[in-house]
């Protein structure tokens, strides 16, 4: 088992889940406009939804890595090109990072929040393309089958991501005044998200299997 890929995974992922997205946006604005509690639960149902990804992942690449090494090779080659492509989306975006009001944001249930959060990650093909083109560049062992390695990275990408979107729900009063008082914190973190993405990217096409 190879502790320094698990290392960097974890590293990847926390870097992943603090950059700005609409997950962790919408954690945020829920928590703003409903409190705390509701926040987590928003939280607790996308990172729920990250378990189903993770089974698709599994089952279907473990296949591909089983049978063909060159397949495998260029769906890694495909995963760092595809966040090259998100961070150059991130750069023709625009710097600026809007709040919107949440006057009449409609409230819910803790409940309805968690459902709603896990329908919104499980039926995002997003996701699954995103979790394609992350995991498997960051398989730690040769004796632990694909599998398995599998499901202990989404394990600890979705306890790593519950760690920090729920901090965002605790400190969202703090973070949307600051976001709301500080101009550049629009550039600052645009440019935190492409340094993100071209890096993981980086990292993925230079690893090893």
């Amino acid at each position: 088992m190879n502790y320094d890929i698990l290392s960097a995974f974890i590293v990847a992922s926390a870097a992943l889940a603090v950059s700005p997205g609409p997950d962790n946006i919408y954690v945020l604005m829920q928590s703003v406009a409903n409190g705390k509690k509701y926040g987590l639960a928003t939280t607790a149902g996308l990172v729920s939804g990250c378990l189903v990804h993770t089974t698709l992942l599994a089952f279907g690449i473990s296949v591909l890595i089983r049978e063909n090494e060159r397949l495998f090779f260029g769906i890694k080659v495909f995963g760092a090109l595809y966040l090259f492509y998100l961070a150059y989306k991130v750069l023709r975006s625009e710097a600026s990072l809007q709040l919107m009001d949440t006057a009449g944001f409609p409230k819910k249930s803790l409940g309805k929040l968690f459902q709603q959060g896990f329908i919104m990650n499980v039926l995002n093909p997003k996701v699954t393309l995103f979790f394609l083109a992350f995991f498997p560049g960051f398989l730690f062992s040769d004796t632990m089958s694909s599998i398995l390695q599998f499901y202990v990275l989404g394990i600890l990408f979705m306890g790593i991501a519950f760690i920090i979107f729920g901090l965002i729900a605790l400190l969202s009063g703090s973070i949307s005044k600051y976001i709301k008082t500080h101009s550049k914190a629009g550039i600052f973190l645009k440019w935190m998200q492409i340094v993100v993405f071209v890096g993981i990217g980086i990292y993925i096409l230079l690893s090893d299997k």
